[in-house]
């Protein structure tokens, strides 16, 4: 790993040249591995063209017709489309399109529905939680930035879920010690499997807590109708990425009831953040209506393909997690890797081979004696390669590559041109409008 001291250099042209070789080669790179990072995906032409516009050089705080700063009569059209198709993709009286990540969208949640010193319920790390529904120890969003304190759902680690007769015990014993939740936070990290956000919404209700869904990676997947609906089950409210399932630039949104517009409106700006990263804003309004078009047939794909993935790892002799209920009904599986080595050694050996995911932490590892550096676990997410044009028997081909790195211990540098043979065939972008250059091809301006 390069440090500052080796990088440093007295010329600033040689620094500026290395930055545009550095980048190439990534490209390079990409287009010759298979990229299973489940927070990942892969935007079409037409949101790149977006995110390259000037909007990028412009501020825009406030609400559309209430702005800080002038200039913003095409910005604000653009943001009111970008808002009324988040609105009709999820079905919802309100969203706010403005926050700039999905941690963002959290920390507008806990705006508008807690106040620091409130408690929250919410999965822990190793069960599928999201760093920012962490507890102030550990470094989480909801302990250490809004002063939450943090209590934990039970987890069935068999099927994989909250367990709804445990958390309600839980919660009964919380409120008996004065302990009583402002806010029930679902979705997470890992998520193979719709939560039970109906079971439990009336529950909380009843305590007048609120209910919330973290449905970053799985936000595609509820709008083209596969996987729950967390507005339509009793959410108040539902976070999300824009480049996860959906396959926008890096951002946020949060939608809700009419109820609460003005108050999500508030905690976003200014509570949580000021000019809201305009270009990628437009390029959120381009995949939402790649969305409206091409999205019930994407996630479809996109689920087909993580199950034949997981079917066929299994087959090959990995504990895939969540077998009791056929492993996976998101874009993402997760399998138990101990036998064959840690998740970190793991997850390098399959980078050296081209094969892009990462490790994670099992629900028992942490018992285990494991940690999340060298967990037990590895997380991959089909999204990019089902967008790339793969169906089931490329997932089959696939698990086929990894089980020779990870089960063969054949050599890196051989799967890897393997890899790069294999990836040949699927470099153009599908489910968009435009598809007219490489997916991964470089542009250059300068």
């Amino acid at each position: 790993m390069p440090t500052s001291s080796t990088l440093q250099t007295k010329e600033p042209k040689v620094s500026y040249q290395r930055v545009f070789e550095l980048l190439e080669a990534h490209h390079k790179w990409f287009q010759q591995s298979l990229p299973l990072i489940a927070s990942e995906n892969i935007p079409s032409q037409a949101v790149r063209e977006a995110i390259l516009s000037d909007f990028g050089n412009r501020y825009a705080e406030g609400w559309p017709g209430e702005r800080v700063y002038a200039g913003c009569k095409y910005i604000d059209q653009v943001e009111l489309l970008c808002k009324q198709l988040a609105e009709e993709l999820f079905r919802v009286e309100f969203a706010d399109v403005r926050p700039v990540s999905g941690v963002c969208a959290n920390l507008v949640a806990y705006t508008t529905f807690t106040n620091p010193a409130d408690t929250m319920m919410a999965l822990p790390i190793p069960a599928g939680g999201h760093i920012s529904m962490g507890k102030k120890e550990f470094g989480g969003t909801a302990g250490s930035v809004r002063g939450l304190n943090v209590e934990y759902f039970p987890f069935d680690t068999d099927m994989m879920d909250i367990d709804v007769d445990a958390t309600k015990k839980r919660v009964e014993k919380l409120v008996a010690e004065g302990k009583k939740p402002a806010l029930a936070m679902f979705g997470g990290s890992v998520l193979l499997f719709p939560q039970p956000v109906r079971e439990l919404s009336d529950f909380f209700h009843e305590l007048d807590a609120k209910v919330c869904f973290d449905a970053a990676h799985v936000a595609g997947l509820v709008a083209g109708g596969k996987f729950q609906d967390p507005i339509h089950e009793g959410a108040d409210a539902m976070t999300c990425s824009t480049h996860k399932t959906l396959p926008g630039p890096q951002g946020g949104l949060i939608i809700s009831h009419a109820r609460y517009g003005e108050a999500i409106k508030k905690s976003t700006f200014p509570s949580n953040l000021s000019n809201h990263h305009l270009h990628h804003l437009a390029g959120k309004a381009v995949m939402f209506a790649e969305m409206m078009a091409f999205g019930r047939e994407y996630v479809t794909q996109i689920v087909r393909n993580s199950k034949a993935l997981a079917q066929a790892m299994h087959e090959r002799g990995f504990k895939v997690m969540g077998e009791k209920r056929g492993f996976t009904e998101s874009h993402q599986l997760v399998a138990d890797i101990t036998k064959y080595g840690d998740g970190r050694t793991i997850e390098k050996r399959l980078e050296n081979s081209n094969i892009i995911l990462n490790r994670n932490l099992l629900p028992y590892d942490i018992k285990a004696g494991r940690h999340f550096e060298a967990p037990g676990g590895i997380r991959m997410g089909v999204s990019e390669l089902t967008r790339l044009g793969m169906s089931e028997s490329e997932m089959v081909d696939i698990a086929e590559l990894i089980a020779r790195v990870v089960v063969k211990r054949e050599s890196p540098e051989k799967v890897a041109a393997d890899v790069a043979e294999f990836r040949k065939d699927y470099n153009r972008v599908k489910y968009a409008f435009d598809s007219t250059r490489d997916a991964y091809e470089y542009i250059r301006l300068r």
